[in-house]
């Protein structure tokens, strides 16, 4: 085989790699693909030997400094309730996971800090593993709801808090509404998520938009909400006392994607036990890993911080008293 034809047949491989990848996607369609796919990476198990209990970026510093990648997502965790200033609620405060993948959030909550939670997931096999990785006596508590229509009342919990749900949620409005909802009077809402670069700003250029696109499509997001624009949002559910504090964390969090490739290089146990099938299914999220540090990595993501407290009942009707009489 003479050179020329070993770069047909490599070319050949290439394009045909490349139309399987974009073909096979897991573009979002409804709740239900959600929940499939999330089905599917718990069921397979190798999400969970890479990534541990946290379904999250870890965080790394600032500047970011080498750390064990299961330790970072932890730190995470604890970075995030500082951030939050939820280290001065007392122990019993009642928090709503809300996207609680496999209950790593939820259970370090309630360990380490002593608050009753609730997670909550679209998929029903990320609530099975949850409550079996959950030992008992710990105020932890895992089910089955939909962020955009959450099942709870009004004014039921103190913190509402999310880490990396909202991409996959179609109205973000209708998302901000709900978490803002079932938060009491003085409740805070915690949320870590990916964002999109503002394109009110800045549109997206001849190169940015192919990869936004797979970054949609192949893990079942409908869209990415900006920093701004998922702050405004909040504000404008009439529910949000002062301002929406916000923070970028791409920095902090950077490092979690070549490291999540590193993993599978050093640590080849979790995908080597599904044979064949294992490989490919790992093999098969690299390009999406890759794209994913391009794209924070050039501004055209953000890893977004939002805190919003939540008004008192009485300035709430009367928002929406004065909302009313403005669009009569």
């Amino acid at each position: 085989m003479n050179l020329l034809s070993a770069l047909g047949i490599l070319l050949i491989l290439l394009t045909a790699s490349i139309a399987l990848y974009v073909f096979t996607a897991r573009r979002y369609q409804s709740a239900d693909s959600v929940a499939h796919s999330y089905d599917e990476w718990t069921e397979d198990g190798i999400l969970e030997f890479y990534w541990g209990e946290h379904i999250h970026l870890g965080h790394y510093g600032s500047p970011p400094q080498h750390k064990d990648f299961l330790v970072a997502k932890s730190d995470f965790v604890h970075e995030m309730v500082r951030w939050g200033n939820l280290d001065k609620r007392p122990p019993g405060t009642t928090v709503l996971d809300v996207g609680c993948g496999i209950g790593g959030s939820s259970r370090i909550l309630a360990r380490n800090y002593g608050f009753a939670v609730i997670g909550i997931t679209i998929s029903p096999q990320q609530v099975k593993r949850a409550q079996e990785l959950t030992p008992e006596g710990l105020n932890a508590q895992f089910q089955v709801d939909d962020a955009m229509a959450l099942s709870f009342p009004d004014a039921s919990f103190d913190v509402v808090w999310s880490i990396e749900a909202g991409p996959h949620m179609p109205d973000k409005a209708t998302f901000a509404r709900e978490l803002m909802r079932v938060l009491k009077p003085g409740g805070v809402l915690v949320v870590a998520d990916w964002n999109q670069r503002d394109t009110r700003q800045k549109p997206l250029n001849f190169w940015e938009k192919p990869v936004m696109r797979q970054l949609l499509d192949q893990w079942s997001h409908p869209a990415f909400a900006s920093i701004e624009g998922f702050a405004e949002l909040l504000a404008e559910t009439g529910l949000v006392e002062g301002e929406v504090m916000t923070a970028d964390w791409t920095e902090q969090t950077l490092p979690s994607w070549l490291e999540t490739i590193w993993q599978g290089i050093i640590r080849p146990q979790g995908w080597m036990k599904g044979g064949v099938s294992g490989f490919i299914k790992s093999l098969r999220e690299v390009p999406t890993i890759l794209l994913m540090r391009l794209a924070f990595g050039t501004g055209l993501c953000r890893f977004g911080m939002f805190r919003a407290v939540r008004k008192a009942i009485e300035a709430v009707k009367q928002f929406q008293e004065e909302t009313h009489a403005t669009t009569r």
